[in-house]
């Protein structure tokens, strides 16, 4: 208890010990203990057949099938079901080649091996593609830029070397892919080739699938790269992709021009091995067995043709509803999405069946005259892998009520790959996170320990990457990612992402995932069925004095502060928010204080305190947006602007820092010293009452 004490104040210590006023259904740890008594092994492996039977690519006819067996199946469990149509700008792939022409003809491999070891391979093995990458064929030189950095291209440019024209070879890592297109668009480059390298996910690891679970030769990454300032269908910014909806043109929406192509290190061996230019500079080499070059030299030349067509094609969310017995307006949210790149046996699949399992037990408590008293909706997303877009569309179409209504969303992306527990999650959620690990026991511990006495309790930062995007930082809706880790192997996007793959590698005992399910129905009773939502609005406050520091590092690292006097004038720059995040930890903290002590109430007084719970919530939420990135509304979290997946927490001053404008951090302060007044007047309602 001292260490959570140390940081998230009085609140934390009220829920720590279980004094959150009236909760419903009894005891929490009763009524989680209910719910965790539905899921079972064979009914997440009976899941897992069912929705990884078949190739269900976005728009698609598998994708179409496996939206009709997810509506299916929530209407067997007894909810009301959604098949929610969304009609966004997708692609396909047409054909693709990649060959070296000079100083010998080599055509390379840019698909899977079929497996007769996993007869699930023979469907899927398709060649491998980036999906919104420009159509085109074009020959060049090659140079290597490293992982494709905003930082790897800048080190070329001060290494002379001249991108312009050149096939660039970049391995996977360090950021999202559509990043390593951009920088490489924006170098001059005429094309991307973005392989698997073997000291990242290949033999360096471990054996290779399947005889190990790891990336062999030929395992390609599919992936999209698409690169905007919003989530969602590139066409409709900001609205909900409906078939009727006014679209903007495709040159408006900054697709990629130059073709892009994902390869295996098989291929890319070849290439590679053939440069003859300077070696790469310090922490550029790979796992291939030879020095990586950053040129090729002038002899080789290498051809890259890709087409694909973009056009707007129908894909859905599948969103089944389990109303509230208390507070029905009022709604916790889970989700996973359901498309795939392949079979998606991991990524998602491992994460949706632990949604269905979480649906399962919620309902069969509701049938047994056991409901939540909140609403709980449970969804499955469409086109998450193209670009965030289903669960985007379904938040902008519902964007007031959930910035009214929403309590939480909880994200199983890709969940179940180990048992070893981990979460990211905004600082008002962790205390429930935590909280409710202690429900749940650890898989396969000898000693019978809880989760939370093995988890060691840290949590990561939200940024980019998956469906709690829209949630958190479109519509302000505290969010989470749950999830275990552990598995020794990697079939991310491939097409050994198989039943097959998952049962070598993760285990065929479903461990993993009945932890997960069992964690997601603890984190979400506690949301549901609280009678005063157990969101700890005071956590921010900490949390945001951590981020400056770390804020004040990394700028004096880099030179971001200009001509500020060293620590002592960033000190004082920032020194506001610290005052700002002081009162309202204060004011948030006697609030809640005050609600527990209040003991039980009626349920209109009640709404009324939950209402003001959220509203400290949506202190964070200014429509003006980000600088350049208006959709992105919440300004203490989003994805970086250089990577695509890692956070930046209290987004305006991260971006002021990173791009070394000096300039920019004082609307930056002035702008967090605001949310943090509104969090604290919103604070104020709740001692008023």
């Amino acid at each position: 208890m001292t260490k959570r004490c140390e940081w998230m104040g009085v609140a934390a210590v009220i829920a720590m010990l279980g004094v959150w006023s009236g909760v419903l259904a009894g005891e929490p740890e009763g009524r989680i203990a209910a719910l965790n008594a539905h899921p079972t092994p064979e009914s997440l492996r009976t899941w897992h057949d069912l929705l990884a039977q078949e190739t269900h690519v976005a728009g698609t006819a598998g994708d179409a099938r496996t939206i009709e067996r997810l509506a299916a199946a929530f209407g067997e469990m007894g909810l009301e079901v959604e098949v929610h149509e969304i009609w966004p700008l997708l692609c396909e792939p047409v054909s693709a080649a990649l060959e070296i022409v000079a100083p010998e003809r080599v055509v390379l491999e840019i698909a899977e091996r079929v497996l007769p070891e996993d007869p699930a391979t023979a469907e899927s093995a398709g060649f491998g593609w980036n999906a919104y990458g420009g159509s085109g064929d074009v020959t060049g030189r090659v140079v290597y830029a490293n992982q494709g950095t905003k930082g790897d291209f800048e080190k070329l440019a001060g290494m002379g070397v001249d991108v312009r024209g050149a096939i660039v070879f970049a391995r996977y890592g360090g950021n999202y892919r559509g990043y390593k297109a951009k920088y490489a668009e924006e170098a001059g480059a005429a094309g991307l080739v973005i392989y698997t390298d073997p000291g990242d996910s290949g033999y360096a690891k471990g054996l290779a699938y399947p005889e190990g679970g790891y990336a062999s030769d030929c395992c390609v990454q599919r992936g999209s790269v698409l690169t905007m300032a919003y989530q969602g269908d590139p066409l409709t910014p900001g609205a909900e992709a409906t078939l009727e909806a006014e679209r903007i043109g495709v040159e408006r929406a900054g697709l990629p021009r130059i073709p892009v192509q994902p390869i295996g290190y098989g291929a890319a061996r070849e290439v590679l091995g053939r440069m003859t230019g300077a070696a790469v500079p310090e922490g550029w080499q790979g796992g291939l067995p030879f020095t990586y070059r950053v040129e090729g030299g002038e002899a080789l030349r290498v051809r890259l043709m890709v087409e694909q067509v973009r056009r707007v094609r129908r894909t859905a969310n599948v969103v089944a509803t389990l109303r509230g017995a208390i507070f029905p307006d009022e709604m916790v949210i889970v989700g996973c999405h359901h498309d795939a790149w392949n079979h998606g046996a991991a990524d998602p699949l491992c994460g949706t069946i632990a949604l269905m399992e979480s649906a399962r037990a919620f309902a069969a408590e509701a049938r047994a005259g056991r409901p939540p008293a909140r609403t709980v909706v449970f969804a499955a997303w469409g086109a998450e892998e193209f670009g965030i877009i289903g669960s985007s569309e379904w938040v902008e179409a519902n964007r007031e009520r959930l910035r009214r209504h929403a309590v939480a969303y909880i994200n199983l992306d890709m969940a179940a790959m180990g048992t070893n527990f981990g979460a990211s999650a905004s600082p008002s959620l962790r205390g429930v996170i935590e909280a409710a690990a202690g429900d749940v026991p650890q898989p396969g511990d000898a000693e019978g320990r809880t989760v939370a006495a093995v988890w060691p309790g840290t949590f990561g930062d939200l940024g980019g990457g998956s469906d709690h995007v829209g949630f958190l930082c479109h519509a302000g809706v505290p969010s989470c990612a749950l999830g275990g880790s552990g598995g020794r192997g990697w079939s991310y996007h491939s097409a050994y992402d198989t039943l097959a793959w998952y049962r070598k590698v993760v285990g065929p005992g479903y461990e993993s995932a009945l932890m997960v399910t069992r964690m997601t129905n603890a984190v979400a009773s506690r949301l549901a069925d609280s009678r005063i939502v157990p969101l700890e609005a005071s956590a921010y406050s900490p949390d945001a004095v951590r981020v400056l520091k770390a804020l004040t590092a990394r700028g004096l690292e880099i030179g971001a502060f200009g001509k500020m006097d060293g620590g002592e004038g960033v000190a004082a720059a920032f020194a506001p928010i610290v005052g700002a995040a002081a009162d309202a930890e204060r004011r948030a903290a006697a609030a809640m204080e005050r609600l527990a002590a209040a003991g039980s109430m009626d349920e209109g007084a009640a709404a009324r305190a939950n209402a003001a719970i959220l509203g400290m919530e949506r202190a964070w939420l200014d429509e003006a947006g980000l600088p350049g990135r208006r959709w992105f509304a919440n300004l203490y979290a989003a994805p970086d602007e250089t990577s695509g997946y890692a956070a930046w927490i209290l987004p305006e001053l991260a971006r002021a820092v990173e791009m070394r404008d000096a300039g920019a951090i004082e609307a930056g302060v002035a702008r967090c010293v605001a949310a943090f007044g509104r969090l604290g007047a919103r604070a104020d309602e709740v001692m008023a009452e």
